[in-house]
């Protein structure tokens, strides 16, 4: 099942985040599809369709996402070198400000 994909901004993560999971969730689709079973409506077929529409559209969003296109292995890598970067770039940042802190005559 999907999860909600929370938004960047503050405001609209306040506001929008239930809308968000909303959009992504198939749960009330099919609790729709069971009640109109239930209820021997003729609705069954229309909310299957939703249904479909939706597997249809959650395909295309995450084929679009970006590193699908690469093995979990090239994920793996990818994600260690990043954390490598990090690291450096966080040791080269910590020696800067310790220089800095020597060399900034205060006012």
């Amino acid at each position: 099942m999907a999860t909600g994909v929370r938004a960047v901004d503050e405001q609209e993560d306040e506001d929008g985040e239930e809308d968000e999971e909303e959009d992504y969730s198939f749960l009330p689709l099919v609790h729709d599809i069971i009640k109109s079973m239930d209820k021997d409506s003729q609705d069954v077929h229309q909310e299957l369709n939703e249904l479909k529409n939706k597997f249809q559209e959650m395909r295309r969003l995450v084929s679009t996402m970006p590193g699908i296109d690469r093995s979990p292995e090239q994920q793996q890598q990818q994600l260690q070198s990043l954390r490598e970067q990090v690291r450096t770039k966080n040791q080269l940042l910590q020696k800067y400000k310790n220089l800095c802190m020597l060399e900034i005559p205060k006012e």
